[in-house]
C-alpha cells in the first residue's frame, strides 16, 4: 500500500520580477525574507525569579538581489535613474517575483510592497574571458507576502 507525500521541495529553474509591465527574468535570486530585531527583557516574576524575555522587535526586511545574463534590456536601469535623480516616491512600486519550475509553470509568487531599485550595476569585464557578463538588481521594500501555486505542484505517490 502506497503513502503520498504531501510535496518535494521546490526546484528554482528561473524567476521573474515584474514592476508594472516589465517583467525581467533572472537565473538567480537572494535575500527573499524577513527578520525581527529580538528584545532582551529582564523581569521580575512575582515569586522573585529574575528572567529574561526574548520578544519580537521591529522587523527587518531584506534586500532582494536578482541576477541575470547582461542584456540589451535597460528598462530597469530607467526605474533605477528615478531614484538616481530624486524621485524616490515615483520610484516606489509594488513588484511581484514568481519562482518557475523546469517546465516553465510558476511554482510561488512573492509580492513586495514599496519596492525601490538601491543599487544595479552592470558586468565586470574581462577581455579574456568566455564567461557570460553578469547583470545584478537589488531591491529594498516595505513589507513582503508569498503565495503558493499549488495547482502545478502535484503530490508524488511513491508506491
Amino acid at each position: 500500500m502506497g503513502t503520498t507525500r504531501l510535496v518535494d521541495p521546490l526546484v528554482g529553474f528561473q524567476f521573474a520580477l515584474t514592476v508594472d509591465d516589465v517583467t525581467g527574468y533572472f537565473t538567480e535570486v537572494s535575500g527573499i525574507g524577513s527578520e525581527n530585531a529580538v528584545v532582551t527583557h529582564k523581569v521580575v516574576t512575582p515569586d522573585a525569579k529574575e528572567v529574561t524575555l526574548q520578544i519580537p522587535g521591529r522587523i527587518e526586511w531584506g534586500e532582494i538581489t536578482f541576477k541575470r545574463g547582461l542584456t540589451t534590456d535597460f528598462q530597469f536601469w530607467t526605474w533605477r535613474e528615478l531614484v538616481i535623480t530624486g524621485d524616490i516616491v515615483g520610484a516606489r512600486r509594488p513588484v511581484t517575483i514568481e519562482m518557475f519550475d523546469r517546465n516553465y509553470n510558476p511554482v510561488v509568487t512573492w509580492t513586495c510592497e514599496n519596492a525601490w531599485p538601491s543599487k544595479l550595476s552592470g558586468p565586470s569585464i574581462a577581455s579574456d574571458s568566455n564567461d557570460f557578463t553578469v547583470e545584478e538588481l537589488t531591491i529594498v521594500h516595505e513589507g513582503l507576502t508569498r503565495t503558493d501555486v499549488t495547482d502545478s505542484i502535484p503530490a508524488i505517490d511513491p508506491g
